[in-house]
């Protein structure tokens, strides 16, 4: 899969998922949610539904607990890389977000001894 075209999507401010096609346009990704519906749901009706499902686990407030904190010391950003400057963290597998972070790091490090 590493050497798969990656699909890339993008939201507007509006909610609209767009796919970019093969020709670079992006375009409406029509969405087969039936929203009407599911806003007429009743929390009864949603919590029945999810204890009908075999693979939804039973959530209670033990597995809520702490979550509401990002982990400590990590902050989530969006950023925008060259494509061959990703490809190549990539290149490695999982964790390339992490070797990017390290990177970074390691040039912050040396700015910093330098003065």
């Amino acid at each position: 899969m590493a050497n798969a075209d990656p699909i890339i999507f993008t939201r507007l401010a509006d909610g609209t998922l767009l796919r970019r096609d093969a020709d670079g346009a992006f375009r409406p990704v029509a969405s087969e949610t039936d929203r009407a519906r599911l806003s007429a749901l009743s929390e009864a009706e949603i919590d029945e539904m999810a204890a009908s499902d075999p693979d939804h686990p039973g959530l209670d407030d033990t597995v809520w607990a702490g979550l509401d904190e990002p982990p400590s010391g990590k902050e989530a950003i969006s950023i925008k890389l060259d494509r061959d400057v990703l490809s190549f963290f990539r290149q490695e597998g999982r964790g390339y977000q992490t070797r990017i972070n390290a990177v970074l790091r390691h040039y912050m490090q040396a700015k910093e001894r330098a003065g």
